[in-house]
């Protein structure tokens, strides 16, 4: 395959530079692409050195079978055009087109045939936390359909990009000097604290954040019914989001039924011993691939429903492993 990155530079670029190499896609030619302060750095794939070209109207992509854009919607609504326009396939990591009635939104373990229909050569990567969270709902919703779900998110720096990352980084660094910590990424203070707030407010007094995870989790799962209501939070955390979720199921699902399914899903592993102190944190899992559950009980604030929590990395899961994914089931399928 003939394929390009995006954004090369950026912390999902870099993540999907070492997910195609690690997970041997097969890449012909690479190129890379990304704004004029990127233009000229070069990263090596494999045993080449291939450097960075800056992303222009022209016809760079004219070979190009497969395009990961990950450089924000602005630059993928600009460039959607160029990127297609000679028959490359876009997988596009922004928001830019995730709810467009001709793109299909596609997480591969919960609807990954929902690719092989792209009309506009155009297939949206979901958000981090969606990723997440339907791929711990599949097993369920399998049992029995899922008419509402819960969910509060614990977002890790990550999230919000490599610069968000450095900030936290070095906000613990002026804590630990004694000095005052400098914000500019984040609305306040992340290092010893918490940020009730991802993205800005609606209408309904809910963020983007939340939001997407309510209108992207009913695209995904094919379900108009389903009610997702969240609560999206950033944690002083660097990498790997976590995720307390609650299901209510129309009929009753046992908690040995759904850890049976957990066992069996796609993409999930189950780390569930509380007794003996075992459950998913992002400490230990970031850098990994699956969707890690754990905490799995019974809700007994509500009749036909389960809770537990996830973890799963942001950038390997949440974005670059699932742009992959869904590059590795098209050519699986076509």
């Amino acid at each position: 395959m003939h394929v390009a990155i995006v954004g090369a530079s950026g912390a999902v670029g870099q993540e999907l530079l070492r997910t195609l190499q690690q997970r041997d896609f097969p890449v012909e030619t690479l190129s890379l692409f990304g704004s004029a302060r990127s233009a000229g750095r070069s990263y090596r794939f494999h045993d080449k050195e291939i450097t960075v070209k800056e992303l222009r109207h022209n016809d760079d992509f004219r070979n190009i079978d497969i395009a990961f854009t990950s450089a924000g919607a602005g630059t993928s609504r600009e460039f959607a055009d160029t990127i297609t326009r000679h028959g490359a396939l876009m997988i596009d990591n922004s928001s830019a087109f995730r709810m467009d009635t001709d793109v299909p939104l596609v997480v591969p373990e919960v609807n990954g045939d929902d690719a092989l229909d792209a009309p506009r050569r155009i297939i949206g990567n979901p958000n981090c936390t969606t990723i997440q969270m339907v791929v711990a709902l599949k097993p369920i919703h399998d049992l029995s359909p899922i008419r509402r779900v819960h969910v509060a998110t614990y977002q890790a720096a990550s999230g919000a990009g490599q610069s968000a990352m450095d900030e936290l980084w070095n906000q613990y660094g002026a804590l630990a000097r004694g000095e005052k910590p400098v914000v500019e990424k984040f609305s306040a203070q992340l290092a010893g604290n918490v940020i009730p707030q991802i993205d800005i407010f609606t209408e309904n007094d809910y963020t983007k954040e939340e939001m997407k995870m309510f209108h992207e989790t009913r695209k995904i799962m094919h379900s108009d019914n389903l009610r997702v209501s969240a609560t999206c939070v950033r944690v002083p955390v660097m990498r790997a989001h976590s995720e307390a979720i609650w299901v209510e199921t129309e009929s009753p699902v046992s908690v040995e039924e759904a850890r049976r399914a957990f066992a069996q899903a796609p993409g999930v592993v189950m780390m569930d011993d509380p007794a003996a102190r075992i459950y998913p944190m992002p400490l230990d899992l970031a850098h990994h691939d699956p969707v890690y559950i754990g905490r799995l009980r019974r809700d007994i604030a509500c009749d036909n429903a389960l809770t537990f929590w996830t973890v799963s990395d942001q950038i390997r899961k949440g974005a670059a492993l699932n742009a992959v994914q869904i590059a590795e089931h098209i050519l699986r399928n076509r």
